[in-house]
C-alpha cells in the first residue's frame, strides 16, 4: 500500500471490523476509526527495518558516519546534523 486511497481504505476496513466487533454500536464512528489508525500504524511501525547497513539486503561498501545518520534518520525530513 503505498498511496493515500490505499492506506485510507486500510483504516476504514480496520475501523469497520472494530465497529462490527464490537455489535454495530451507533454514534462511535469516530472511536472505532481513531482505534483504526493507531492499530494501521501499529502495524506499518514493524514494518521498518533496524538501521545499518547490517540491516540491508544489499549493503553499500562504503559506510561512514553521514550514511550511518541518514539512515538512522530516515525517513525523517531533516538531514543528518554534521551536514
Amino acid at each position: 500500500m503505498d498511496n493515500i486511497q490505499d492506506h485510507r481504505a486500510e483504516i476504514q476496513r480496520e475501523a469497520y471490523r472494530l465497529w462490527d466487533q464490537a455489535g454495530r454500536p451507533f454514534g462511535k464512528a469516530d472511536d472505532h476509526w481513531f482505534q483504526a489508525e493507531k492499530t494501521v500504524a501499529d502495524t506499518r511501525a514493524k514494518d521498518v527495518r533496524p538501521a545499518g547497513p547490517d540491516a540491508m539486503e544489499h549493503p553499500p561498501k562504503d559506510w561512514d558516519p553521514v550514511d550511518e545518520q541518514s539512515d538512522e534518520s530516515f525517513p525523517a525530513s531533516d538531514p543528518p546534523g554534521n551536514y
